[in-house]
Formats: C-alpha cells, structure tokens, sequence
C-alpha cells in the first residue's frame, strides 16, 4: 500500500474518531439533562425545596416561569421554592414525561420539551387542602456549569388543572387552589391577562412555541 493511500486512510480514521467522540458527548450531554429533569420531577413530589433550588445555574439569566408569572434570578427561584416547609401531608407528584432534548452547537447548552402530569394535594395555612391534577407542558433551557448540566430556564405552561370531587383528600377539606399574593411569593412579574397566563393550544387556542423544528419536514 503507497504512503499517500495510508496517508489519506490514517486522516479518514482520525476524522471519524473526532465526529465519533462529539457524538458520544452529545449522548452523554442529552442523558444527563434527563436525568438533571427527572430528579427535578422526585424532588418536587415532596417540595424539597433546597434540593430543587441546587438544580438551577447561578447566572444572572435564570428564570422560572408559572402561571402566575415569572421569577427572575437565583433569589427568584429561592423565593418560590423555599417559600413552603416540609410538610408530610404534602403530594405534588409531577411525572416528567415524553422528553426531547436538543444540544446547542457550543455544547454548552440546551434545551427541552417534556409533558407535565401532576397529582396534587397541597395544605394550605387556612387548615384545607386543594387537590387536583394537572396537564401542561414543558420548554426549559439549560446550561453547563462546571462540567454539569443545570436549569437556565425551567418554563411550565399549564394546559389543564382538574380539582378533585373525592379523591385521597376527604371532600370537605377541598378548597380552590390559591393564587400567590404575599409578597414572599410574588413573582417579579406579574401575569395578569390570559395570553400572559396560557400560552398553550388547550383550551386556549395556543401552542408553547417549540424550540425544535419537525424533524421530518424541518419546518
């Protein structure tokens, strides 16, 4: 074999080793965000605040984004997420579902579509419990910080909550579920109009925007 032919078969290998590695990365990258989203999921069945708020990035562009509008920063998150304490009569059980994960060209960040599927029975201070479930869904951002991956954006738009009549909670316990007006739980801003609040096609007419294009099509 003539040295140009080996020449030319040692730079196709090396090639293919380089594109091999990136891919292997890029799976690794896409099964940790997974990971990142489902402990994310176990961790709020039981509010466990601290752990929750360990899961988001420390940069000055971390937002959480509800119903009830958006909190900004690390000190945003920590409000929402600590404003409640352990409590064992407490059941936010929200199912991570049907994921997909895109990793951004720079390898340093990403992001995610995922379902959320929820039974819920939250004490509140007056001495009820509301109870429901919930459908909606999903668009986060994450970033790599330090080798780890990490929320930059966790964005859930609710399609549906459906209060129980009778369920695990005793029916004369059920109230409707509060809306955040003390300002220890106040987001920064404020939804207070239905497209700010519902951003999604059921029942609404509108769809959280996809941070993906079809990937038949590509439109």
């Amino acid at each position: 074999m003539k040295l140009k032919e080996l020449e030319k078969r040692l730079k196709t290998l090396e090639e293919f080793e380089v594109e091999a590695r990136l891919r292997l990365r890029k799976l690794e990258d896409i099964e940790e965000i997974k990971k990142l989203q489902r402990a994310y999921g176990f961790y709020i069945t039981h509010w466990m605040g601290q752990e929750i708020v360990d899961l988001f990035s420390d940069g000055p562009d971390v937002s959480l984004v509800l119903i009830y509008g958006k909190f900004l920063g690390k000190e945003g998150i920590k409000r929402y997420f600590l404003q409640r304490e352990a409590n064992p009569e407490l059941l936010f059980a929200m199912m991570q579902l049907s994921g997909i994960v895109d990793i951004d060209q720079d390898g340093k960040s990403a992001k995610g579509r995922w379902f959320g599927y929820s039974y819920e029975a939250v004490p509140i201070e007056k001495g009820g419990v509301w109870a429901d479930n919930t459908l909606g869904v999903y668009e986060n951002e994450y970033v790599k910080e330090e080798g780890k991956w990490k929320f930059k954006k966790l964005e859930f738009r609710l399609i549906i909550a459906c209060p129980f009549g009778e369920c695990w909670v005793k029916p004369e316990k059920l109230v409707p579920r509060p809306d955040p007006t003390d300002e220890s739980y106040k987001p920064d801003i404020v939804f207070t109009t239905d497209e700010e609040k519902y951003s999604t096609k059921y029942p609404s007419g509108r769809i959280l925007p996809f941070h993906y294009k079809n990937p038949i099509t590509g439109i």
